[in-house]
């Protein structure tokens, strides 16, 4: 079982994944107030799953390079690890939000859309994408 995160600074998609399936469900996402993560709903979201594993998707550039939003995804990506103790992996994002667009046919900004790009992160997770340290 894992959690996967699709940070952003006004939300956070979230998934739940399950590695003997290899498949990955939407949760609902994160509000968050002033950038910051609303940390009672994580804790509350972690106390309810029992992931054994959180992932995180790194929003890297279509060039490879790293912008502002990869370094706050990975600040929290190190606070998840700090507060709960459970194996935090990053995974390259690239594209994540244009494949939740066409797999829920929404085409502008929603919660549902966020949650989607968490399963495309888990997805690629489950599926052997190249795991990164925060």
């Amino acid at each position: 079982m894992l959690l996967a995160f699709d940070y952003g600074t006004k939300k956070i998609g979230v998934a739940s994944g399950n590695a003997l399936l290899g498949s990955a469900s939407p949760l609902p996402a994160l509000p968050c107030k002033n950038v910051q993560p609303d940390w009672d709903k994580v804790t509350a979201l972690i106390e309810e799953w029992q992931p054994e594993v959180l992932v995180v998707g790194l929003p890297l550039n279509m060039d490879g390079s790293e912008s502002e939003l990869c370094q706050r995804a990975r600040k929290f990506a190190r606070r998840l690890q700090g507060r709960f103790g459970k194996p935090v992996w990053m995974v390259d994002e690239r594209l994540s939000t244009r494949e939740a667009r066409e797999r829920t046919g929404i085409h502008h900004a929603d919660p549902k859309v966020d949650s989607m790009a968490a399963v495309v992160i888990a997805e690629g997770y489950l599926g052997g994408s190249e795991p990164l340290a925060p």
